[in-house]
């Protein structure tokens, strides 16, 4: 609820930051003595050293990220895929929050350790590098969407995590590849930045899924002729329909299917599709994404017997060295 007109500057501040302040904030706004019998009565909530909560229930999720980011300092902001979710990217992992500190300074670790059962674990990072440019007006604050993700993707636990992240970002449309570009250019030393910028260049070249974008690098490591991706297409019912990878000379589409094709509709819905494709001439092949990954020689040479069907002619495989 908004504070009246003729609220004070502590309502405002609580209001603004969620209930959630610290006793530096409260120093030039209540006494010591306030605060502490505040607390003591149960009106307000201790959360950890120096942060409090103007109230007495469990965390709020707006709460929990307004501690992380007071807990941890001064300058602290939310990062990773906890401003990205905040940015409104979907399908991120909630816990933990993730937070980011200048280099210059230590986050309060021992404070972070001793948080309540209702706040999720917090982990910080450290970063020399944190331009104006980097951090989005919101509250709490946090870093840009762009810098979120290309943060998320160094920190991920693995390659096909950190490539989903980017993925994810633009095919949701909330970062576009040119603003990824536009971080790369300023972390130079970012982690995963060379993997971070072929996944950054692979959706900008239209593979806006992390199926696709493996689709296209099997192509490449194959020797396959690139395939248009998502291309735009009207079907005999006069719907839009875009391709997942497609060459116009051959005629011949592949399509690289997700979780949501083990839908029953769907897959009625893909049927019907695949049919309309065939009667208007084109080939088409269906892999699931899991096989585009496991076992990508498999899928290439399905997709190469394909084109040479359709009269393409295939390059002569490399020799590794000492094959005769």
């Amino acid at each position: 609820m908004v504070p009246p007109d003729d609220a004070d500057a502590l309502e405002w501040l609580a209001f603004e930051q969620a209930g959630v302040l610290t006793t530096a904030q409260l120093s030039g706004l209540l006494s010591e003595g306030t605060v502490r019998g505040r607390i003591s009565s149960g009106r307000w909530r201790s959360i950890c050293r120096g942060v409090l909560l103007t109230g007495n229930g469990r965390l709020t999720r707006d709460q929990q990220l307004w501690v992380a980011v007071l807990a941890a300092g001064p300058a602290a902001v939310l990062a990773g895929v906890t401003a990205a979710a905040e940015a409104g990217v979907r399908g991120l992992r909630r816990e933990p929050l993730h937070v980011l500190v200048p280099a210059t300074r230590r986050a309060a670790r021992t404070t972070l350790r001793r948080l309540p059962i209702d706040m999720p674990g917090v982990l910080v990072h450290r970063t020399s590098v944190l331009p104006e440019a980097h951090l989005q007006l919101a509250r709490p604050p946090r870093t840009t969407t762009a810098r979120a993700l290309v943060d998320a993707a160094g920190w991920a636990a693995g390659v096909d995590e950190a490539q989903a992240l980017l993925a994810a970002g633009c095919q949701q449309r909330r970062v576009l590849p040119e603003e990824l570009d536009a971080v790369l250019a300023v972390l130079r030393r970012a982690p995963r930045r060379q993997l971070i910028q072929q996944a950054v260049t692979d959706i900008a070249g239209g593979a806006q899924a992390l199926s696709e974008i493996d689709f296209l690098r099997l192509c490449r490591r194959h020797r396959l002729p690139a395939p248009d991706l998502q291309r735009h297409r009207v079907d005999a019912a006069g719907r839009n329909r875009w391709l997942d990878a497609y060459w116009r000379e051959w005629r011949v589409q592949v399509e690289v299917d997700g979780a949501h094709h083990m839908d029953a509709r769907q897959w009625a819905a893909d049927m019907r599709r695949q049919n309309d494709i065939w009667t208007s001439g084109d080939r088409i092949l269906r892999f699931p994404a899991w096989l585009v990954r496991a076992r990508p020689d498999e899928v290439a040479e399905t997709v190469r017997r394909a084109l040479v069907a359709a009269g393409w002619t295939a390059t002569p495989p490399l020799r590794r060295p000492g094959q005769k």
